[in-house]
């Protein structure tokens, strides 16, 4: 039976939450910085103050109970919100600072990093920003679990419990031998995918899907539409299978200049005609009270890609 005076304290629910998202008392007691026996302290005092069983435990896993399946995203929001009221007493609510764990896409990384670490440098030098890079799949499930703040993804996420915040539109362009056929040119039309041997990146890319969607439309057999022998994980290896003449490959105009830089590869822009572009966006969790920051972080994001984009029109 519940004590109905009992009130669960910060560190009990952040152990709950933790061992909910770890599955094993070791690995949550490491993350949280405590002993094992500390931990297991903890959620025996939670179990008991609520009257609920909220961890099966057994030698071999950790089970989340139906009822502690129910109540862990009300632990996350109570702990999201303690965040919160620490941003409030420290007079910093809407505005960035302190650490903040980003999560962001390979295919976007490497081309917007350096225009964004400049600009939050020097708009808010309090801010101690961390990223990590990852598949969306995986962001999306370390924002889940509350390993990331946010994260910059192709949108949309389709996640349930996640709020998307759109923030520019990116054009591909097709990149191919100098001395290909499509080379120069600016009046793509979807049909000329079917002179194209694409590579493409690996499964899990979100780039890869979304080239893979413009092949549906024009017609083209997914599974036809790159080599089964060729898996790369990275757009540098791909530029490099393209200059060495295994085929063509699209990717973000960002990307452009890093990439292109020194292989002699030319590229195809589609025609007005055609819509060959992502559309990028934060994502985070609907329970996070930080949207106000997260607006400010998109506004760097987008002055970023703005200067990246410029930088690469310019050349």
């Amino acid at each position: 039976m519940s004590n109905k005076e009992y009130r669960p304290t910060l560190a009990q629910l952040r152990t709950f939450v933790t061992v909910a998202e770890k599955r094993h008392f070791g690995t949550a007691a490491t993350k949280l910085g405590i002993s094992q026996p500390s931990l297991s302290q903890a959620l025996v005092a939670l179990e008991k103050g609520l009257g609920i069983q909220l961890i099966e435990r057994s030698t071999r896993k950790v089970i989340i109970t139906s009822a502690g399946e129910e109540l862990l995203p009300y632990a996350k929001a109570t702990l999201d919100a303690a965040d919160a009221f620490l941003s409030h007493s420290r007079g910093t609510v809407g505005t960035l600072t302190g650490p903040l764990n980003i999560g962001i896409i390979p295919t976007a990384a490497p081309y917007i990093l350096t225009e964004l670490l400049a600009a939050g440098q020097n708009q808010y030098p309090d801010l101690e920003p961390r990223f990590i890079e990852g598949q969306t799949t995986e962001l999306i499930q370390m924002l889940r679990d509350g390993n990331i703040d946010v994260a910059l993804i192709a949108i949309p996420s389709d996640a349930q419990g996640l709020v998307d915040m759109p923030l520019y539109v990116e054009d591909f362009a097709v990149v191919v031998p100098a001395n290909h056929e499509l080379a120069g040119r600016d009046d793509l039309t979807l049909d000329d995918l079917h002179k194209l041997e694409l590579l493409l990146l690996d499964d899990g890319h979100c780039l890869r899907d979304q080239v893979l969607d413009l092949c549906r439309l024009a017609d083209i057999n997914p599974s036809e539409a790159s080599s089964t022998l060729t898996r790369a994980t990275s757009l540098t290896t791909i530029m490099r299978l393209v200059a060495g003449g295994l085929g063509a490959t699209l990717v973000p105009e960002t990307a452009l200049n890093p990439e292109l830089e020194g292989l002699g590869l030319s590229t195809s822009r589609f025609s007005d005609a055609v819509t060959a572009q992502r559309e990028m966006g934060l994502v985070y969790r609907s329970s996070s009270t930080r949207a106000g920051e997260f607006t400010q972080l998109g506004e760097l994001i987008t002055q970023a890609f703005e200067r990246s984009r410029a930088s690469e029109t310019a050349s």
